[in-house]
């Protein structure tokens, strides 16, 4: 399986998630500039944490307009598998492949901390090797992780099963109904604060991030015994 990481200006996580790939889950990785416009061989497609753009304006705004973007929308809406971490995260709401916004922590400072996440839903192609409701341990490190949506769009995300992620201990910025992650509707595009490719290592205080990773290569081999 052969995973793009797209590298914005002022991307910082994109060699953890380029490691993750590469030398823990022992699969292809490589960056695309975002002044690319192809994501042709790939597989998978990863937007890192970071500050693209140094988050001027406002987070993910200026990052949507990347040449890359285009593509990776097109990638998203031809099924393939899209994560966006963090900064990626708000790329994809900025973007419009995921509803709702990020917007300042209530306590207006930056988090930086592991928080206990609960799996709300363990069927997606990014969660199936996680058990349902399952708690795990993953970083977080952002001043921008408050998601927030209106109540027509929270209870469809309820509805539809898009909560894949919700905070179990501690809400660490104030997200509506504590949600850490969604997908879209169809289930291949997944956005979260939490940081996977921080925990995917015990020298580094776990491995519950692992099974993100896992997950999107199970799906794309079962995909590949189909086609």
């Amino acid at each position: 399986m052969k995973f793009a990481v797209i590298q914005f200006p002022g991307s910082n996580c994109d060699l953890d998630m380029l490691h993750a790939i590469r030398d823990v889950l022992g699969e292809e990785a490589e960056y695309v500039w975002h002044a690319e416009n192809s994501l042709e061989g790939f597989d998978a497609v990863l937007l890192p944490g970071g500050f693209s753009y140094g988050d001027y304006l406002r987070t993910g705004a200026i990052a949507k307009f990347a040449n890359i973007m285009p593509e990776v929308v097109r990638f998203a809406e031809s099924g393939k598998p899209v994560l966006g971490v963090c900064n990626g995260f708000q790329i994809l709401a900025e973007s419009g492949l995921l509803p709702g916004a990020l917007i300042r922590n209530t306590n207006l400072h930056f988090v930086c901390k592991t928080v206990g996440l609960r799996v709300e839903n363990a069927e997606t192609i990014f969660t199936s090797e996680y058990g349902a409701n399952q708690e795990i341990q993953i970083p977080v490190a952002h001043g921008e992780g408050n998601y927030y949506c209106d109540e027509a769009t929270l209870a469809e995300l309820r509805d539809n099963g898009q909560i894949v992620f919700t905070y179990a201990t501690e809400n660490p910025n104030g997200s509506i109904a504590n949600i850490a992650g969604i997908t879209n509707k169809a289930g291949n595009v997944l956005g979260m604060m939490p940081h996977p490719e921080r925990a995917v290592e015990d020298v580094v205080g776990g491995t519950a991030g692992l099974g993100v990773f896992k997950s999107m290569l199970k799906a794309w081999k079962e995909e590949q015994v189909h086609a």
